[in-house]
């Protein structure tokens, strides 16, 4: 009994606390989104220069996630978790700092730098807390945050009503995560699975995602990742500019990104525990035809509260739809490998992140409207929705128990 108790104790812990590091990760994602109309007038910024600062974070993550994920595998999860925040909390803070614009290209790369060597460690400490029955629903718990610190953001952004004082926004986001640390010090217990797992030499890199057993799972895995990803951070980064350009006002717009978020927060919960209690493929077919009425009821609304409404439905599948990929990363790698495994597919979807926001910012930049630029995500999630559909034909759970017995 005292067993049990002190095991539920830990997976509490664990998620509390890597709900919170999301919460601070979603903050400073969106931060960049809410403060761009006030820093594009100050600096002086047209929109492909804006595609670059928003870009330049999540070009960051790329190599933030294969090393942290590397690492991960070799000195365990909890130190590489700690390293990565203190950075990102660094990085955010001296974002406010920046006195031109390549400084702040500089600075928000190394943010993303943190900010990527962070999410799989939140991923693999999640899904090993728990027994493989609640995997895509931790993950989901702990993912849910990253939404709900992009909605604090905007509240954040709405209460800042002079235009010089966006730099506040990252004051506060950088500053928090600073904060966490000696409490993730002390309380956050490293990885049961990581300490207890009984292979202690890493697997080499390239049979981590390329053995035989792994090769078109894996490449499943990062086509998904990809494709959705381009679509929520061209959303995440662009959405306030988007709806500015259809006449609506900052307080509107913010509105509407607030709604964004709460549909995440809803969805990411929702989507992992419809993942561990449906069929995946059922998830899955869901996930990504609930994608496509969204952007399609965001591209025509008319109104502000229509707007809202259907941002709210892009947050639910979207961003939780990337909640399940993750929790479905996780279920496919064994503890052996979980750390690069996720590390590697957050990073191919990095490569994701960075490439919407520029997208967008190349499409405005030749005259495109709103409804065109979000009309041509359309595409990508057609893609993405082929992939994670062959990926879900392997049962995860006998497809994690073949892969462990081959280790």
């Amino acid at each position: 009994m005292e067993k049990t108790m002190r095991y539920r104790g830990q997976v509490a812990i664990t998620l509390a606390l890597c709900f919170a590091i999301a919460i601070f990760e979603g903050f400073d994602l969106q931060s960049m989104g809410v403060a761009a109309p006030r820093m594009r007038a100050e600096f002086g910024l047209n929109n492909a220069q804006m595609a670059w600062a928003f870009s330049a974070a999540t070009l960051g993550t790329l190599p933030g996630a294969l090393l942290g994920g590397r690492f991960a595998d070799k000195i365990g999860r909890k130190s590489v978790l700690i390293f990565s925040i203190l950075l990102f909390g660094i990085m955010s803070v001296l974002t406010a700092f920046a006195s031109d614009y390549s400084l702040l290209l500089l600075i928000r790369f190394l943010t993303g730098l943190g900010m990527g060597g962070a999410l799989p460690m939140m991923i693999t400490l999640a899904s090993e807390a728990v027994s493989e029955k609640y995997k895509g629903t931790a993950v989901s718990v702990m993912y849910s945050g990253i939404p709900f610190g992009g909605m604090l953001t905007s509240f954040v952004a709405m209460a800042l009503a002079g235009d010089s004082e966006w730099r506040h926004i990252f004051y506060i986001g950088g500053l928090a995560p600073i904060f966490l640390i000696p409490l993730l010090m002390k309380m956050l217990p490293e990885s049961n699975a990581y300490i207890n797992k009984s292979n202690k030499m890493t697997v080499p890199y390239f049979e981590v995602l390329f053995a035989k057993e792994r090769r078109f799972l894996t490449i499943q895995i990062w086509v998904s990742f990809f494709c959705t990803l381009v679509v929520l951070y061209f959303l995440l980064n662009w959405l306030p500019l988007l709806m500015g350009a259809q006449g609506l006002s900052k307080v509107e717009a913010n509105y509407v990104q607030i709604g964004y978020n709460v549909g995440g927060i809803i969805g990411s919960i929702m989507m992992g525990v419809m993942l561990d209690r449906l069929r995946m493929s059922f998830v899955v077919k869901l996930i990504y035809a609930g994608i496509l009425f969204s952007l399609c009821c965001l591209a025509i609304s008319p109104s502000v509260g229509l707007l809202a409404l259907s941002a709210v439905g892009c947050g639910v599948f979207i961003v939780g739809g990337q909640s399940a990929l993750y929790g479905l990363a996780a279920m496919f790698y064994p503890t052996e490998m979980r750390g690069t495994g996720v590390g590697a597919a957050v990073a191919i979807g990095r490569l994701g992140s960075f490439a919407g926001p520029l997208l967008a910012g190349l499409l405005l930049s030749f005259g495109s409207s709103s409804t065109m630029v979000i009309g041509s995500s359309i595409p990508m999630i057609l893609i993405a929705a082929i992939s994670a559909l062959l990926l879900v034909r392997r049962k995860a759970k006998p497809q994690t128990q073949m892969l462990e017995s081959s280790v």
